[in-house]
């Protein structure tokens, strides 16, 4: 599809799966606009000189999103450089990882449980306040929502090292968000939710917490998962991609990408012949 009319905002662009969702927007010539942080200078310089490369259109914008304000200035920036808005894919977390982390009653981890909900879920909220009215008067806007399985597993089985309690609740609340904002933004603006298992980048390979796992560990969890595989941001950008533009009929969903691992972990026995063979 060609979208050089369409103009996305993309929080977390600097990491894998933010990065390949960009890419796939990007390569259907969507105009860019990347919220980054302070935080991993290293991978901005790296996405902003790829894109550059590319030949995408983009736009990056230093902002802090759990500050309303700064969201609202985010918000203005977008509205005079790009002029509108159609497509908000909200990606933005942030999870300690207990195999990391430890406990949440560490020296180290003071502020970590309310930073979880500031970024997870609180600054969802703002962003989207903040986009709706530029997504109502496009047309055909559509928000999708990213958040983690962890909302529905929690700190339990193989993933009890990767899940811990403040981001498995902050992502329980991402579910209601999304079904009253679906309520509240039709017919003007589809709202959705992607719901990611374990993802190369994401709770999968080339992250800290995985590395910090034995083999034995990172084996549970894949025998756990249906696919008995991690999953690759670039299916996740390509299933984020049809949710946000594709999918014209469908609005307050969440939508599981974990290869079966919430189905995981229970063996189906063979049919036994009954007691009524003969």
């Amino acid at each position: 599809m060609n979208l050089r009319d369409r103009i996305v905002l993309i929080p977390g662009a600097s990491r894998p799966v933010g990065r390949a969702i960009a890419r796939r927007f990007g390569g259907a010539g969507a105009s860019l606009a990347l919220p980054v942080h302070h935080d991993w200078p290293e991978s901005t310089a790296e996405m902003e000189q790829e894109f550059s490369g590319a030949g995408y259109r983009f736009h990056c914008y230093r902002c802090n999103l759990t500050d309303p304000d700064d969201t609202a200035r985010l918000i203005d920036s977008v509205t005079a450089d790009l002029g509108g808005l159609h497509h908000l894919i909200n990606n933005i977390e942030r999870g300690g990882m207990p195999v990391v982390h430890g406990s949440y009653e560490t020296v180290q981890n003071d502020g970590q449980w309310q930073l979880e909900f500031e970024t997870t879920l609180r600054a969802k909220w703002f962003l989207f306040r903040r986009a709706l009215p530029l997504l109502t008067a496009c047309g055909c806007g559509s928000v999708v929502n990213i958040s983690s399985i962890a909302a529905l597993v929690g700190r339990c089985g193989p993933a009890s090292l990767l899940f811990n309690d403040g981001y498995s609740a902050a992502n329980r609340g991402i579910a209601s968000f999304t079904e009253q904002w679906a309520r509240e933004a039709a017919p003007a603006v589809r709202v959705n939710e992607v719901m990611l298992g374990l993802v190369r980048g994401r709770h999968g390979e080339e992250t800290r917490g995985w590395q910090a796992l034995t083999e034995r560990q990172r084996r549970d969890l894949l025998d756990h998962t249906l696919l008995h595989r991690t999953g690759t941001p670039e299916e996740i950008a390509e299933l984020v991609f049809f949710v946000a533009v594709q999918a014209g009929f469908v609005t307050g969903t969440v939508i599981r990408a974990d290869g079966g691992y919430c189905l995981g972990g229970e063996p189906v026995a063979s049919l036994p012949p009954g007691l009524l063979a003969s």
